[in-house]
C-alpha cells in the first residue's frame, strides 16, 4: 500500500526543515533523509547567516553585494526580498532556540546583542554565527523542533528514487495531464522500495559537491533532487556556475574539512609557502575579494608555483581571540597536528557550492505542478552567477517558509494510485567492482576537465567520457536491484552532465565559470540564465 501525506520533502537540511515545521501547521508532513537527519550540509556550515541587523548596516547595501557578487545575473526582486526577510527569520531561529554568539555586556534595551562578523564580498559586519559551528546549531534548535511536532514523521536511511508523474497512469497514460504526487523511495537498510504520494513533493536535498573528488560538502550531497527534477523533465538552469571554497585544509588525512571564510573576515591573509602575500594583486578587496576570485586566484598560484597548497596565516590576531572565535576549527585543526594560533594553515580550494538548479519562481514553484524546490537544489535568481557568502542558509530560510506558505493554498489533486515499484527481471549485483570504478573515474574526470578553469577542449572531452559512462551506469541500473551506491552513482552521472552542457554553452567566463578559449564577460550574448530541460537543449533565458 502506498504511504500518503500532504506533504512529502525529501531532504533534511535548512531549507528543508523549515518548510516541513511551517507546512505542518497546514497538513502532515513526511520528512525522508538520506541518513541520518543530521547529516546534511546545513550541519556542516561553519561561517554565519547573512542578516541586517546591524544600524550601521542597510537592505540597501546587502542587496549590492549580493547583485555584485551574482556578476550581473542575480535577479534584483527576488534578492531584496530574501534580503528584507532576513532579519525576521533569525528572529524565528531564535525563538525555536537557537543559541548565536553575543556581545560581551548588554546593549541599550538590556538584552545581548548578537555579534556579527564579517566575509568576504561583505561591505558590513552583518553575518549572525553560532562561534564557528552556526549550521551545526541551527541544525539541532530546528531538529529538536521537528521531533516534538506530532504532524512531521521523519523517515531516516530512506533515499528518493524518482518522482511519480500523474501523466504516466491513470485511465489516459501520456494524455500530457503532468502533475508530481510523490516518488518512489528507497529503503535502503530494510532493502524494499515504497511508493509515497503526497499533495506536494518538496525537493530540498542540497547540492552536488560530490561529482568532484575535494569537495567541502558531506557525503550525501549527490545532486539527488536535480538529478530526479531534470529526469522528470523540469527545467534547470545555471548549473556551469559551481562555487569552490577557496580554503579546505589540505592534509593527507582530512576529508576535505573547511576553513570557513570568517577566518579571512578576522584578518587572516593568504600567502605563498615562501610568505608571500598575493591576494591584493588578483583583486582590490585582497583577501576579502569574492569567493570565485580567491578560488581563481589559489589556483592560478599553485599552478604558477608548482605547490600543491598556499598558507592562511593568522597572526594578525591574537591566541586567545583564535581559540575562542574559532575552537572547533582551532580543535579540529589541532587534531591534524596544525595549531592556528601559533602557524599558518595549508589550504587548497574544493567544490562547495551548486548555484545553479531547479528552476523555481519567488514562493518555490518548479515548471512541474506539484513540485517545489527550496534551498541549494534550486536556481532562485538569489545567486547569480556567484553567492555571496553566508547567503546560503539564509536563502533556506526564507524561500522555505514562502514555498511551505504557498503550497498550503495549492488545492489537492485528485489521482489514480500508480503501480508499486517493479523490479523486473533485476538481480543482485555480483560486481560492485563497476559502482566503483565508474563512480572514481567520473569525479576524476570532472575535477581535471570541468574544475575552476576550464577550456572548450577540455568540456568536449568531458562530455566523450561522460556520454560512455552513463551507458553504461543505465545499463547496469536496469540490470540490477537499486541500491544507495548505484542511485547516487545515476545522479552524480546526470549531474556531471547538466554541468557541462551548461558550461559548454557560455562561450564567456563570468562569475564561477571561467575558460580560457572566451575570459572576458559577453552582456551582449549571454546576460541571462542557461536553461534546459529533458526535451530542451540549453538556451538562453534573459532577465
Amino acid at each position: 500500500m502506498p504511504i500518503r501525506c500532504d506533504y512529502l520533502v525529501v531532504g533534511g537540511g535548512v531549507a528543508g526543515l523549515t518548510f516541513a515545521l511551517e507546512a505542518a501547521k497546514h497538513g502532515d508532513v513526511l520528512l525522508v533523509t538520506k541518513r541520518q537527519l543530521d547529516e546534511s550540509a546545513t550541519n556542516y556550515a561553519q561561517g554565519g547567516i547573512a542578516a541586517v541587523l546591524d544600524p550601521s548596516d542597510s537592505f540597501e547595501q546587502h542587496v549590492h553585494d549580493t547583485l555584485e557578487a551574482g556578476r550581473g545575473l542575480s535577479r534584483p526582486e527576488v534578492v531584496e526580498m530574501v534580503v528584507r526577510d532576513g532579519p525576521e527569520r533569525i528572529r524565528d531561529l531564535i525563538q525555536l532556540g537557537a543559541d548565536f554568539s553575543r556581545v560581551a555586556g548588554p546593549s541599550r534595551d538590556g538584552e545581548l546583542e548578537l555579534d556579527l562578523t564579517r566575509e568576504g564580498g561583505h561591505s558590513a559586519r552583518r553575518v549572525v554565527h553560532a562561534a564557528d559551528v552556526t549550521g551545526r546549531e541551527v541544525q539541532r534548535a530546528m531538529h529538536a523542533a521537528v521531533e516534538q511536532n506530532p504532524r512531521i514523521r521523519v523517515l531516516e536511511e530512506h533515499m528518493a528514487i524518482d518522482l511519480i508523474d500523474r501523466a504516466r497512469f491513470g485511465k489516459k497514460p501520456g494524455s500530457g495531464d503532468h502533475r508530481v504526487i510523490g516518488a518512489y523511495v528507497l529503503d535502503h537498510k530494510g532493502a524494499r522500495v515504497h511508493t509515497v504520494l503526497a499533495r506536494a513533493t518538496v525537493l530540498a536535498s542540497g547540492g552536488a559537491g560530490k561529482v568532484y573528488p575535494y569537495t567541502s560538502n558531506p557525503d550525501v550531497a549527490t545532486g539527488d533532487g536535480v538529478a530526479m527534477a531534470y529526469r522528470a523533465g523540469a527545467e534547470i538552469a545555471n548549473m556551469e556556475f559551481f562555487q569552490f571554497h577557496p580554503t579546505c585544509l589540505y592534509h593527507p588525512h582530512a576529508k576535505s574539512y573547511l576553513i570557513s571564510e570568517a577566518l579571512r573576515g578576522e584578518g587572516g591573509v593568504l600567502r605563498l609557502r615562501d610568505g608571500t602575500a598575493f591576494m591584493h594583486k588578483h583583486h582590490p578587496r585582497a583577501d576579502l575579494a569574492p569567493r570565485d576570485v580567491v578560488a581563481r586566484a589559489i589556483d592560478f598560484e599553485l599552478k604558477r608555483t608548482g605547490d600543491d597548497y598556499v598558507l592562511l596565516d593568522m597572526s594578525a590576531r591574537t591566541p586567545s581571540y583564535l581559540a575562542e572565535r574559532f575552537p572547533n576549527i582551532h580543535a579540529s585543526c589541532l587534531s591534524y597536528g596544525i595549531d592556528l594560533t601559533r602557524e599558518a594553515i595549508p589550504v587548497v580550494p574544493a567544490a562547495h557550492y551548486m548555484c545553479g538548479g531547479v528552476v523555481v519562481d519567488k514562493e518555490g514553484r518548479t515548471s512541474l505542478p506539484g513540485l517545489w524546490a527550496v534551498g541549494e537544489t534550486t536556481s532562485s535568481g538569489l545567486h547569480g552567477a556567484n553567492r555571496l557568502a553566508s547567503n546560503s542558509l539564509l536563502e533556506g530560510l526564507v524561500y522555505g517558509r514562502r514555498a511551505a506558505l504557498a503550497a498550503a493554498h495549492e488545492p489537492s489533486a485528485l489521482h489514480s494510485d500508480p503501480p508499486e515499484w517493479d523490479v523486473g527481471e533485476a538481480a543482485p549485483s555480483d560486481e560492485a567492482v563497476v559502482v566503483s570504478h565508474n563512480w572514481d573515474e567520473l569525479r576524476r574526470c570532472m575535477w581535471n576537465y570541468v574544475g575552476i578553469v576550464r577550456s572548450s577542449k577540455r568540456l568536449e572531452r568531458a562530455a566523450r567520457r561522460i556520454a560512455l559512462l552513463q551507458e553504461e551506469i543505465r545499463e547496469y541500473y536496469w540490470r540490477h536491484l537499486v541500491t544507495l551506491d548505484l542511485l547516487e552513482l545515476r545522479n552524480i552521472a546526470d549531474l556531471a552532465e547538466l554541468i557541462v552542457q551548461c558550461a559548454r554553452f557560455r562561450r564567456e567566463s563570468r562569475g564561477l565559470h571561467y575558460t580560457l578559449d572566451f575570459p572576458a564577460i559577453d552582456d551582449d550574448n549571454f546576460r541571462g540564465d542557461t536553461v534546459l530541460s529533458r526535451d530542451e537543449a540549453p538556451h538562453l533565458a534573459p532577465l
